[in-house]
């Protein structure tokens, strides 16, 4: 049996066009399927501590062999470390721009700051942030988070929080399934509004915990993206039409303060003091970020990446051209 079709233009036209179609491709096609690629996931908790994912700065900068490796571990844990970065911005910017272009927001696009309580946003303050992740209030959250400690002068604290929301959300599954199911149904709403002129909120509302439903190429229902930051939420709808019709909103909150329990859990939180050289990148859908509070005077820098640009970055790096093709 031949092992592709060889299809050559009859349309009439003279551009010698011919279209090329593997029987793997045709067969997965005849069955109704797209051989959807799922990248695996590494759950952590605490004792990442110990191991944390590290990619090297030059590693990075100069072969995409360097980024292959890069995002296959932000794919694999959500998040990771770059050692040995340049303490400046336009290195960082550089590395950051090694995956995609950055998304730009009402704050900007790549950032440099300090604490700034003119920019009306708790992170900028030195204020503690427990976990949650950034951008909720957009259509699409920022996918992917980059921080780098430039300084921190005349004072202390300001560590760095991280948190599985994928391993967070399992452990509520599986204690709670009904708090579950509730936090991956009852759609709620964000807003940011504290600065002039500005007013973001998503076009539809989403559920804190949203899921991939099993088909063909997954077994089982799986979280795909954490919406959780309690500061930017807003009002929760008191009729049944804004929220399943057999839920009322205090076993919503009732719920939340289960998936809050999960997330302040010893188990959960890794903590880890930033430093100048160590840049930070996390996956904004996966991974919950705060800090504590700190004194004195810190320089940060960062900027986003979008989530589809970050997702086929690592996929025409770590899947074939030809695996690509069986999943449109």
């Amino acid at each position: 049996m031949p092992r592709f079709i060889d299809i050559a233009n009859d349309s009439g036209s003279n551009d010698d066009h011919q279209s090329f179609y593997s029987w793997r491709w045709l067969n997965s096609r005849a069955n109704g399927q797209k051989l959807q690629k799922w990248p695996e996931h590494i759950y952590w908790g605490s004792e990442i501590r110990e191991d944390p994912p590290i990619a090297n700065y030059d590693e990075i900068m100069n072969s995409d062999e360097g980024v292959k490796h890069w995002t296959d571990l932000l794919q694999s844990h959500g998040f990771t470390y770059v050692d040995s970065c340049p303490v400046t911005t336009s290195a960082t910017k550089s590395l950051l721009e090694r995956i995609a272009f950055i998304k730009p927001t009402h704050y900007g696009g790549f950032w440099d700051f300090t604490s700034d309580l003119s920019l009306k946003d708790t992170a900028y303050t030195s204020l503690a942030l427990g976990a949650h992740t950034d951008t909720t209030y957009f259509s699409e959250p920022a996918g992917l988070q980059m921080f780098h400690l430039l300084s921190h002068t005349e004072g202390e604290g300001g560590a760095s929080l991280l948190v599985d929301g994928f391993r967070a959300a399992n452990v509520l599954e599986q204690k709670f399934p009904e708090a579950f199911k509730i936090l991956s149904t009852f759609k709620i709403s964000s807003h940011a509004s504290g600065n002039d002129g500005i007013h973001l909120r998503p076009d539809v509302d989403r559920p804190v915990l949203n899921i991939v439903s099993p088909d063909a190429s997954l077994s089982e229902q799986m979280v795909y993206q954490v919406r959780w930051n309690n500061d930017d939420r807003a009002v929760l709808p008191a009729n049944s039409a804004g929220r399943p019709s057999d839920v009322s909103v205090d076993a919503w909150y009732d719920a939340a303060r289960k998936w809050v329990d999960i997330l302040r859990s010893g188990e959960s939180e890794y903590w880890e003091q930033l430093r100048p050289g160590r840049a930070l990148i996390f996956d904004n859908w996966r991974v919950l970020h705060g800090r504590s509070a700190f004194t004195g005077k810190r320089r940060m820098c960062g900027g986003y990446i979008n989530h589809d640009d970050y997702m086929s970055r690592w996929r025409t790096l770590n899947v074939s051209p030809e695996e690509l093709s069986l999943t449109v």
